[in-house]
């Protein structure tokens, strides 16, 4: 619950940044002068980007924290507390390797199953390679999506 209050906070911040740029953007808009409309433009396009961006980074997290609490009913989240940490905190790489090595072992077992997907974005994540995280999480998303849409029908 901590990360997201943070988050609501930040998003909150970005929100009021946004609001106080498109108001820069309509001031130079009303100008009438041709540089600083055309400026004015530009300077709109930015907010409209914000405001996009902080739309699919919400939907993205509510649909990944959806899948979560899932898996916790399910008792299937993953646990790396026993995995040995370096002074930092993070998990030990050859165990975040090792870790990462049995759950991709288990998505080849069931491809088509988003908790296998689940647990191996997390073992990217665990591992350090965000972007891959982020792939495999998104993948997982949309297995979990036709799921549902399948059990609706």
């Amino acid at each position: 619950m901590k990360a997201r209050n943070v988050a609501i906070v930040l998003t909150a911040a970005v929100a009021l940044y946004l609001v106080l740029l498109a108001g820069r953007a309509v001031a130079l808009l009303k100008t009438g002068e041709l540089v600083p409309v055309l400026l004015g433009v530009g300077v709109l396009a930015l907010p409209l980007l914000g405001v996009w961006m902080l739309w699919t980074t919400w939907r993205s997290g509510n649909r990944i924290q959806r899948l979560a609490r899932r898996l916790e009913a399910e008792g299937g989240l993953p646990d790396v507390s026993d995995l040995p940490r370096r002074p930092s905190g993070r998990v030990d790489r050859e165990a975040a390797d090792a870790w990462f090595d049995e759950r991709r072992a288990e998505l080849e077992r069931e491809p088509g199953d988003w908790r296998r997907w689940y647990r191996l974005a997390y073992a990217y994540d665990i591992a350090g390679d965000r972007k891959r995280a982020r792939a495999t999480m998104n993948k997982a998303v949309e297995l979990e999506a036709d799921e549902a849409g399948a059990a609706d029908r």
